[in-house]
């Protein structure tokens, strides 16, 4: 690279496929045993659930045991810290998030009676996701500003759900209109993440109402990328 060069930026393209890696990577769960499967999926679930109501600080090792049913003890034999079975859940948890919103946006969704409200619809899982837990988000925001493995894991998420949107924006949106897919792809999932971290709260108070924010980001998306269709 020469002197004043820019840095060479990661490649959109590649981004699904390492984030699918990532959230594949679960932790071993080749168990010998049923019991041992059967312990490992409850402590899963228990810190879930206890992660999503509660959030990553206001929850320990002992609360996590409890609910799951089993001894501390136990929690140890599958998990080193806290952290590594809250990095299972955000796994997990991104996982889900990234099909459910995207795996339904088809150019065939975007013909022009029907975008309006594939557009809606999206933006209605992005919320509702967000809405369902808001401390569960809050608490993969906040650690992956310390924590190096979930800054990894959250980055490869980003850059997935840009790299998706922007291949859908080739191929439905008018190159005159849309000339950069990759940027414009970038902008809107940023304000449309920026507008679920508002509206669940992880930026205080959100300004308006949930229902006009979904309306004001439904419309600014499909004037972004429609606005001289017929």
């Amino acid at each position: 690279m020469g002197r004043g060069s820019p840095p060479v930026m990661p490649s959109l393209a590649e981004a699904p496929a390492r984030f699918e890696a990532l959230a594949a990577a679960a932790h071993p769960s080749n168990f010998r045993q049923a019991r041992a499967q059967r312990s490992y999926q409850a402590l899963i679930k228990a810190a879930t659930s206890l992660f999503a109501s509660a959030g990553y600080e206001a929850v320990g090792t002992p609360e996590i045991a409890e609910k799951a049913g089993v001894a501390v003890g136990t929690f140890y034999r599958y998990f080193d810290d806290k952290r590594q079975v809250f990095y299972e859940v955000a796994r997990h948890y991104l996982a889900v998030a990234y099909h459910q919103t995207l795996d339904g946006l088809t150019a065939e969704k975007f013909a022009s009676k029907q975008r309006n409200e594939t557009i809606r619809a999206t933006v209605d899982i992005l919320f509702s996701h967000v809405l369902a837990h808001p401390k569960m988000s809050r608490s993969i925001t906040e650690l992956a500003l310390r924590d190096p493995t979930v800054a990894e894991l959250r980055h490869a998420f980003d850059m997935a759900c840009c790299a998706r949107i922007a291949t859908l924006f080739r191929a439905i949106c008018d190159p005159a209109l849309v000339p950069d897919a990759d940027a414009t792809a970038y902008i809107v999932y940023a304000s449309a993440v920026e507008c679920g971290n508002w509206i669940g709260g992880l930026r205080g108070t959100p300004p308006v109402e949930v229902e006009r924010a979904r309306a004001a980001l439904t419309s600014l998306i499909e004037r972004t990328l429609f606005s001289a269709s017929p």
